[in-house]
């Protein structure tokens, strides 16, 4: 089971932040200030860090930057703070992630599973299966190719990336902002239609009616989510 750190001196955030996580597979550590989160991560046998900023004490930038000193995990720097000056030095620390308060329970947790398995494939150390099945509908991962009962089913490469994306995260609703951001990035031109327009697409090609999708379905006045 992968570990997790909350570095954290809110008690009721850290313990939201827990319990989502926890919800997900994951084993979970709680340090309230700085000193005892750079204590438990390079003691404790933990996969990621997600660190406040506004810490008692060492702040987040601090602490961020003795553990990277110690340890090559990867650290997800959170703050209520929106400021470019702020995310670039955390960057600049060593931290993988800035996410900004407030955020989605999803969100975090779809953060959380990108950055580890990032860290495992570039590590060396992902030993899953990379072909990812959900129900007749097979994901390859590494090949870019869907199959629907056994057959190939065509995709593009941002149709097949929200496709695996959702897939990945199932039981999660995402917005479509969120989506937008994650599969086309930031500084992308366009508008959040456009991943209406593909999950459209998408249906067209997995779904046996679109009108009862067994696979994505809309969660009305929020987002899209892949069933679980």
């Amino acid at each position: 089971m992968q570990k997790i750190l909350i570095v954290e001196d809110d008690q009721d955030i850290a313990e939201l932040e827990r319990d989502y996580l926890e919800a997900n597979g994951y084993g979970m550590e709680i340090a309230s200030d700085g000193k005892e989160g750079i204590r438990k991560a390079l003691e404790a046998d933990v996969d990621l860090v997600l660190l406040d900023i506004m810490l008692p004490g060492l702040d987040g930038f601090q602490v961020c930057r003795q553990i990277r000193e110690k340890r090559n995990i990867p650290i997800l720097l959170v703050s209520a703070r929106q400021e470019d000056v702020d995310k670039i030095r955390g960057l600049g620390l060593g931290a993988d992630d800035y996410i900004v308060k407030p955020f989605s329970p999803g969100e975090l947790v779809a953060r959380v599973k990108a950055h580890l398995y990032r860290y495992q494939q570039l590590t060396g150390q992902h030993t899953g299966n990379q072909l990812l099945q959900r129900g007749d509908l097979s994901i390859d991962r590494e090949g870019h190719r869907v199959y629907l009962k056994g057959k190939e089913v065509p995709m593009p490469n941002k149709e097949f990336s929200l496709l695996l994306f959702l897939a990945e995260n199932p039981g999660v609703v995402f917005s479509k902002e969120t989506l937008f951001e994650r599969i086309w990035g930031e500084d992308s031109l366009g508008d959040t239609a456009t991943v209406s327009v593909h999950v459209n697409r998408i249906r067209e090609k997995i779904e046996s009616s679109t009108t009862k999708p067994e696979y994505i379905e809309t969660v009305w006045g929020v987002g899209y989510r892949f069933r679980k």
